[in-house]
């Protein structure tokens, strides 16, 4: 199992229209939590993986988390900035923790920030803790 750090701008980007901002995903988890998200790169993603939903906005912060459910796959007609999507379930008790208790960037070991990037051990730890896993 790995563990993914997917960038959320909520100004930027959206979901079925609407910001992305951790209000709405939380609400997502306990409403609608099948979704798919783009990918720049195909990434080593499996079954199983954990994506956990990093907002630059207003805050930096880690407050949602998605169990993925399949491999990347490609989007259709090539887009270089998007090119690939990963369908993933929000989980709605760690979403709910997290959006409660979020883990900020600090406490990431962040470097430069990219769209996916996997997630660092010892913030595995305060992610998983957070999150009630």
């Amino acid at each position: 199992m790995q563990d993914w750090i997917y960038i959320l701008n909520p100004n930027k980007d959206t979901l079925d229209g609407e910001p992305s901002d951790k209000d709405r995903v939380r609400r997502l988890a306990h409403t609608d939590p099948e979704r798919d998200f783009w990918l720049s790169r195909r990434n080593r993603m499996n079954r199983g993986d954990r994506l956990w939903f990093f907002f630059t906005s207003p805050e930096s912060e880690v407050a949602a988390v998605a169990g993925v459910l399949g491999e990347p796959y490609e989007a259709g007609p090539p887009d270089p900035e998007f090119a690939y999507r990963v369908d993933v379930t929000l989980l709605p008790g760690p979403t709910a923790a997290l959006h409660d208790h979020p883990v900020g960037r600090d406490e990431l070991e962040l470097g430069q920030v990219r769209s996916v990037q996997k997630v660092k051990p010892g913030a595995l730890k305060i992610l998983l803790e957070r999150a009630g896993l």
